[in-house]
């Protein structure tokens, strides 16, 4: 595939520097701690002592934690990396 000015590889670089990104972000997010709640932070609904067990610091019910995650965050898209294209505008 012609890279025009990219490097042999580039593109491949590019993808792996992403997923990096991406995974330590993941990383770095916040895990719950400290003491579980006995109730939703959120609704006031009992959590399940296995689930407070299972996960130490939780704070949301399982219908609560589904539905914000069915909500993904909106990060810009930002091309740190830059591509050709954007080095020609």
């Amino acid at each position: 595939m012609a890279g025009g000015w990219a490097k042999d590889g580039a593109v491949s670089e590019q993808i792996e520097a992403s997923i990096s990104d991406e995974l330590a972000r993941l990383r770095a997010r916040k895990q719950p701690q400290g003491e579980s709640l006995t109730h939703c932070a959120d609704c006031e609904e009992p959590i399940p002592e296995a689930r407070r067990v299972a996960l130490p610091g939780v704070k949301l019910c399982i219908d609560c934690v589904r539905e914000r995650d069915a909500s993904p965050d909106r990060r810009g898209g930002i091309n740190r990396r830059g591509s050709k294209d954007s080095q020609l505008k």
